[in-house]
């Protein structure tokens, strides 16, 4: 039997044992994501987008904190409790003190992002809901950081996540994203288990192709400083909604 996404309580998703095990320090793998994102956010003038979205935000401030060097407003849109009560408290308390590097790594390589971490997360909007249920186009540029692999262990369901990420957006909105290679079902601290969906380069290419224009696909290795959940890497997403959802010459993915 697979584990589908409402299968699973996220209200009970272990904030402190992902954030003790993933985000305390910059590991090589959170330097190679930033560093890719970066050369996409640096394309565009500061604040050309009005509303941009993280799609999942999970308890992760670095997509936030890339995305505010180019957004107006960027919404967190979260479906478990703890991870809203979480980014809620860094905004309305002052983040912590452990973001301070990622901050600092995000706008050395693109000075549009805010001068402090604070400011960055002055244009976050947190949004307790599900994100099947976001408008459609209602975002000039959407953000999706280890979410649809994450939330279910069914590449059918896979898929449809990855459709209402791109759908969200408004046609010719920009997309960025990133993915666990073949990351199984995986735990988190000492008992949790949660959902996981391999995938690689080719199923993410194979999902996004029909959808997207100016695909490009990019993998980075297994990061040995962090925990060994079974998977081979990332895969690192860059492109732009399709109008019309045809798969077209300029949609074929170009890997790196």
């Amino acid at each position: 039997m697979l584990t589908h996404n409402d299968d699973v309580d996220w209200d009970r998703w272990p904030v402190a044992d992902y954030l003790a095990e993933n985000y305390r320090d910059v590991h090589p793998s959170d330097a190679e994501i930033i560093e890719h994102h970066s050369a996409f956010y640096r394309c565009l003038p500061p604040g050309a987008v009005a509303r941009s979205v993280e799609f999942g935000a999970g308890p992760n401030l670095y997509p936030l904190i890339l995305a505010s060097a180019v957004s107006r407003q960027v919404d967190a849109v979260e479906a478990g409790a703890g991870n809203v009560a979480y980014l809620e408290r860094q905004i309305v308390c002052g983040p912590d003190a452990s973001w301070l590097p990622f901050h600092a790594l995000c706008r050395r390589l693109n000075p549009a992002v805010p001068r402090t971490l604070a400011g960055s997360l002055a244009q976050v909007r947190v949004v307790h809901g599900d994100v099947r249920d976001l408008e459609p186009g209602g975002y000039g540029l959407a953000s999706m950081h280890f979410v649809a692999e994450g939330a279910t262990e069914d590449f059918a369901e896979f898929t449809d996540f990855c459709r209402a990420f791109v759908r969200c957006a408004e046609p010719g909105g920009l997309l960025v994203a990133a993915f666990m290679e073949n990351m199984p079902t995986y735990r988190i601290g000492p008992t949790s288990t949660w959902p996981g969906c391999p995938v690689n380069p080719e199923t993410v290419e194979q999902v996004f192709a029909p959808l997207t224009q100016d695909l490009t696909l990019t993998h980075i290795a297994p990061d040995p400083t962090l925990p060994d959940y079974g998977d081979s890497g990332m895969v690192l997403l860059t492109g732009v909604a399709r109008a019309d959802g045809v798969t077209g010459a300029e949609g074929r993915g170009v890997r790196e």
